[in-house]
């Protein structure tokens, strides 16, 4: 250890002297040696660049804090005083493991995505070691790294009828490293006027349950109302050293989710929930009355689920109704599968949501409990963060889940909470365009038009000045007549770069951040610079812009595949190799500098269209972190003129692949397949190529326009059968008992987005008059029923009379 030391400080001594150290100088260059995220790779890092360009381990924790973490590579010595400082000048005291590595501990914090560290070994005299910590919102964070309440349901709605008994909290022990903790209560709350400079988020410690507790990871109580911090009911528990004082922030902890507080709620909740929490909503009610109305700025919902699904670029999966992982969607009975809009609102940062039942079709909050709502603020929060409503996660607890929670789960009042969260239907809704290149490789452009490209080199996929998007691809050979995509990168605006990559040995595509490796094995989803990236497996990746614009990259087979999806906001505004998104086919393939489009069939006119995208050396986006990277692409033409790929596919019965292609490459779609395996020579490839075109045909039928009429309202006192409103479908209109329906009885949505004709449809109360006729007729002829008895009776009294007098005897 102390050899080691004595080296580190050797070289340190040896790099400050000639002026290259790395201290201070993280992502740059310094003379004849680099402290660049790529000098690892390319082996010209500093001697002390590990030292001061610094990695955490674990990289990720909860955005509550209390996440002990080390640095990697780096050494110190025992008599070290490590501080950490953080966004905004938070500073956590670290330490010195007996193994010489420095500790941190995250801090609570206001807002997800990476935060810069700086580290210093001297207790802030200097901070010269720099580094960043991703911080994650608790409804993303992987439940190892949090502490979980046990039937978490029976949490929230503690106090109500039927609900009580004991509480059981449970976490991973490692995560507090003492032998005795407290568990403490902490709350969430915003204060200050909406939307004004005073607005402000705050968490505050409460009160502990319990202290000097034995670090088992579970504990067990029978919680009391609160009568002081009834008024806190939004928090976390956090669970800690015995050895903190209660409360003190920034310490090694585990953290519950964030949750509705109603095991705390005063002695007046328990013995009236209902009651307690109309007064809630009715308060909540006049609230939003006086707040901004944000409805008409947020985007519309997809019609379908296969819209919301395939339009990843602006939704993505709510993980409280999620299909893939069987969620029960608590909040929404009735529906299968949820998305959120990925981008807030740009003027109230509010946020979509978007519900579906198992049809497929939108469920609305007009026609059931589990429609979708739009929120005031977005689950997921908004850039910059801190400072409600964008806080991540806590935000949108304070002004849309809790208020849902007062109507709608603890009082039967969910008329007022749908009054200011109706959903909103999909009538402005306009699915995405898509554009895809597979293969070896294969475009098909926003406007349809398909053509192979196999020139080695790097190109520009699509440009776009009016939204300053760029994606550039590379591709590299097969073999010495075709080539494949290998790797993409992009960045809209400001953004970070994010590339996508097949790198040769690794079975994952990798991810860079300006021009640095992400690692998902913690999380799938990351708040960057101006771009969001989900990457659920390693050969999956989303890249979300603020634009709305997605780039889908997958590992199929031995090569890549990218699909873009681009709003409408794109149309008439792009170039490249994946066309001009207009709707016209015949200018898709125009050559960067100007001139005649190429026909698509003509392959040398497409080989000089797709070279004329090559990208420049200022231009490029790549990176270059491999001595054949350098070689092949920064040091040389970024179009190969010397590679010429073949022009057609071979048409050989004795080739011993021809037969294997004849039984994968079927249908009038076959040709690219064909080309892969005759071409590329490879079975593998040209089943990986069936697939994405498959994929691609599947995802444009997904995407087709709908057309929508909107919701229809039942008629007063009356009733619907049906709550699809798509072009087609047919809603029925009835009327209540004690009325009778005047106008059509059904209604059907027509392709011009209007329903069907036919004048409005009402429910009349049945006449009195009407009533009454068959009660009028009845008793008429009871009573001349009546009177023809009596007469009958007196005429046959009459006649007897006058037998009997004239001495007749007549037997009956």
């Amino acid at each position: 250890m102390q050899k080691s030391a004595i080296l580190v400080l050797l070289l340190w001594w040896i790099s400050g002297t000639l002026g290259e150290s790395c201290e201070g100088k993280c992502r740059q260059s310094s003379g004849s040696c680099s402290c660049r995220p790529t000098c690892a790779s390319l082996d010209n890092c500093c001697p002390d660049y590990r030292q001061f360009c610094v990695e955490f381990s674990p990289q990720s924790g909860s955005i509550l804090g209390g996440t002990d973490f080390v640095l990697l590579h780096a050494t110190f010595n025992q008599s070290s005083q490590i501080l950490c400082k953080f966004v905004d000048n938070i500073r956590t005291k670290g330490y010195v493991d007996s193994n010489q590595r420095a500790h941190c501990v995250s801090p609570l914090l206001y807002q997800t995505g990476w935060i810069p560290v700086e580290v210093s070994s001297n207790y802030g005299i200097t901070f010269n070691r720099a580094g960043s910590w991703l911080a994650v919102h608790t409804g993303k964070l992987d439940s190892k790294f949090k502490a979980v309440l046990v039937n978490s349901t029976k949490w929230q709605y503690y106090g109500t009828p039927g609900v009580g008994g004991a509480l059981q909290v449970t976490w991973n022990t490692s995560l507090v490293q003492a032998k005795r903790v407290n568990i403490e209560l902490w709350g969430y709350r915003e204060i200050g006027k909406p939307y004004s400079e005073q607005w402000r988020a705050e968490w505050r410690y409460l009160y502990s349950l319990a202290t000097d507790s034995g670090n088992t990871g579970s504990y067990t109580f029978v919680p009391q109302p609160s009568a002081k911090f009834s008024s806190w009911e939004l928090g976390a528990l956090r669970i800690s050293s015995s050895a903190n004082p209660n409360g003190l922030v920034n310490v090694e902890a585990a953290w519950t989710e964030d949750h509705a507080l109603a095991w705390h709620l005063d002695q007046k909740f328990r013995n009236d929930s209902g009651a307690w929490a109309l007064d809630k909503c009715l308060a909540w009610d006049m609230l939003e009355n006086d707040l901004p109305n944000f409805l008409d700025e947020i985007i519309d919902c997809p019609c379908t689920l296969a819209q919301a699904r395939a339009d990843t670029g602006r939704f993505h999966t709510d993980y409280g109704c999620d299909m893939e992982k069987g969620s029960v969607c608590t909040y929404h009975p009735g529906s299968i599968h949820c998305v959120r809009a990925v981008q807030a609102s740009p003027t109230y940062r509010a946020g979509q949501q978007c519900c579906y039942d198992s049809s497929g079709a939108q469920v609305l909050t007009a026609d059931s409990i589990g429609g979708s709502t739009p929120d005031r603020a977005h689950d997921w929060g908004s850039p910059p963060y801190r400072d409600p409503p964008r806080v991540p996660g806590q935000s949108h607890w304070v002004y849309d889940v809790l208020s849902f929670y007062y109507c709608c789960l603890w009082s039967d009042n969910c008329h007022y909470y749908f009054k200011h969260r109706p959903s909103s239907d999909c009538r402005r809704y306009q699915p995405p365009a898509s554009a895809v290149v597979f293969g070896d490789p294969h475009f098909i452009t926003f406007d349809g038009v398909r053509y192979s490209f196999n020139g080695k080199g790097e190109y520009t996929l699509l440009t776009s000045r009016g939204k300053h998007l760029t994606i550039q691809g590379r591709t590299e050979p097969v073999n010495e007549n075709a080539t494949k995509l290998s790797s993409v990168v992009m960045r809209e605006a400001r953004s970070d770069i994010i590339e996508v990559r097949l790198v040769p040995g690794d079975s994952n595509l990798q991810v860079l951040q300006n021009f640095k490796r992400l690692l998902f094995n913690e999380q799938s989803w990351m708040d960057l610079g101006g771009v969001f990236v989900f990457s659920p497996s390693g050969a999956n990746v989303t890249v979300m812009f603020p634009s709305g614009a997605g780039v889908e990259v997958r590992l199929r087979g031995p090569a890549v595949t990218a699909t873009v999806l681009l709003p409408e906001e794109f149309h008439n505004s792009t170039r490249g190799l994946l066309g001009n998104f207009n709707g016209v086919a015949g200018d898709d393939l125009l050559p960067a500098h100007g001139g005649l489009a190429a026909g698509a069939n003509n392959a040398e006119e497409v080989f000089n269209f797709g070279a004329s995208w090559a990208v420049s050396n200022t231009s490029a986006l790549f990176t270059y972190d491999s001595k054949y990277l350098l070689d092949t692409f920064y040091n040389s033409p970024r179009h190969d003129p010397d590679f010429i790929p073949a022009f057609s596919v071979p048409d050989n019965p004795n080739d011993p692949l021809y037969n294997i292609a004849s039984d994968i490459c079927s249908g009038d779609d076959s040709l690219f397949c064909r080309y892969d395996i005759l071409v590329g020579r490879s079975s593998e490839l040209g089943k990986a190529t069936k697939a994405s075109l498959a994929g691609h045909i599947s995802l444009v039928g997904d995407l087709k326009p709908v057309i929508s009429c909107g919701w229809l309202a039942p008629p007063t006192n009356g009733k619907k059968e049906g709550t699809t409103y798509l072009q087609g479908a047919t809603v029925r209109l009835l009327c209540h008992d004690g009325f009778t329906l005047q106008g059509p009885a059904q209604r059907t949505c027509q392709a011009d987005g209007t329903w069907s004709a036919g004048g409005d449809t009402v429910c009349v109360p049945n006449s009195p008059t009407s009533n009454n006729t068959a009660v009028i007729a009845g008793s008429v002829v009871g009573v001349l029923l009546g009177v023809a008895l009596i007469t009958t009776g007196l005429v046959l009294w009459t006649k007897k009379r006058s037998r009997r007098s004239t001495g007749m005897n007549v037997n009956l």
